[in-house]
């Protein structure tokens, strides 16, 4: 108990630390992730790939020398088929100091009745990074040098390259706190080598502070030589939370659809409700970690233009030990899923997910899926 600072002062009492604003996709994300993941024979598909059954899952990570990390995995499913995806990773590190404005010249000029013209401009932009242009020229207007440099104080530049078993290369960059703080600018393109116009660029532009958190996603495909774009906004005050989303399609130049969101969120639990597909859908979650053990969750959607319910999951999860956990849930057609986690040692994680249909017990059509994950 904290003591008063001087006669008559009540005791101080401790503040919680305010939780950061979630994303708009996110604000019932401690609900989803209870609900969704470590059942590993629903596990993740692979990049921009949507949620799949599978029968097995093997996923190695690695760090180079260099900072760099790696990521091999792969995943059969229940119809035999294999697919596996190569990542890498990679953060810039800062190569200068703000004061660090050296000029490497390839060659002195010869004497001329102008010996040289010699230019050093900074951007006008408060960036963490010092961006110069140097050049040196002749009388004859013959360019000798030209040189762009740039010079980084800071970390915050990562680039991602990423090759899939269906012949897709993903590329992105990603700038965090580069161009200001709480800026964060994903430079993505998408292409199939062996597919005519399949190449696909994103921009997303993300920006973040105590109150708000907003983003902007720019979709350009060569398919159809279309632009869609997504802009969303979160903003909470004492653990309140509204959002809104809304889609654009350039081509058309109408909104393609819109969400709202409510939500309340604490460091032990969080609420939410959220209309999607122009408010048409409406699902409301629960998340509460009841103890440092054990934590539980539920979520039930309504579907607005049938006038019913769309769907009802409860989920829990226990904490075994400090290197274990088991996670159970059931829907309400009466779907059935149970997960076990562990980690065998200080680099590999081994899981197992199965899912039981209640109502037919005794028949075929039950699913088990298992995990191996090796980090080095």
């Amino acid at each position: 108990m904290s003591a008063p600072t001087s006669l008559g002062e009540k005791p101080a009492v401790p503040v919680a630390p305010a939780m950061p604003i979630p994303a708009f996709s996110d604000i019932g994300k401690a609900a989803n992730d209870l609900i969704n993941k470590d059942f590993y024979h629903t596990a993740q598909g692979l990049r921009s790939s949507p949620r799949s059954e599978q029968l097995a899952t093997l996923e190695v990570k690695l760090k180079t020398p260099t900072g760099s990390n790696v990521t091999v995995k792969g995943k059969q499913g229940f119809d035999s088929v294999t697919t596996g995806s190569v990542e890498g990773k990679h953060t810039l590190k800062p190569n200068g100091t703000p004061k660090s404005r050296t000029v490497s010249f390839k060659q002195a000029p010869p004497q001329r009745f102008v010996t040289m013209l010699y230019m050093g401009r900074q951007l006008p932009v408060n960036l963490p990074g010092e961006l110069w242009l140097f050049c040196l020229g002749l009388p004859n207007g013959q360019m000798d040098r030209n040189e762009v440099r740039l010079i980084y104080h800071q970390t915050g530049v990562t680039v991602t390259q990423a090759w899939t078993t269906g012949a897709m290369l993903d590329s992105k960059i990603e700038f965090v706190d580069t161009l200001a703080p709480g800026v964060k600018i994903d430079l993505q393109n998408i292409f199939f080598p062996n597919k005519e116009n399949s190449a696909a660029q994103k921009l997303n532009f993300a920006f973040k502070n105590p109150n708000v958190h907003s983003r902007a996603f720019l979709n350009h495909s060569f398919m159809n030589n279309n632009i869609n774009a997504v802009v969303d906004i979160t903003a909470g005050h004492e653990g309140f939370l509204v959002g809104a989303e809304a889609g654009y399609d350039v081509q058309k130049a109408a909104i393609k659809g819109y969400s709202l969101a409510l939500g309340y969120q604490t460091p032990t639990y969080t609420a939410s409700v959220a209309g999607t597909q122009n408010l048409s859908i409406i699902a409301a979650s629960f998340y509460q970690r009841v103890n440092s053990s054990v934590e539980v969750g539920a979520k039930a959607g309504y579907d607005v233009q049938g006038a019913k319910a769309s769907g009802l999951e409860l989920a829990t999860k226990y904490k075994l030990d400090p290197l274990s956990f088991a996670k159970a849930k059931i829907n309400d057609r009466g779907i059935a899923a149970l997960a076990y986690s562990t980690k065998l040692n200080a680099g590999t994680t081994i899981g197992l997910g199965l899912s039981l249909d209640t109502a037919k017990l005794n028949e075929a059509g039950h699913k088990i899926g298992t995990s191996l994950t090796f980090e080095g």
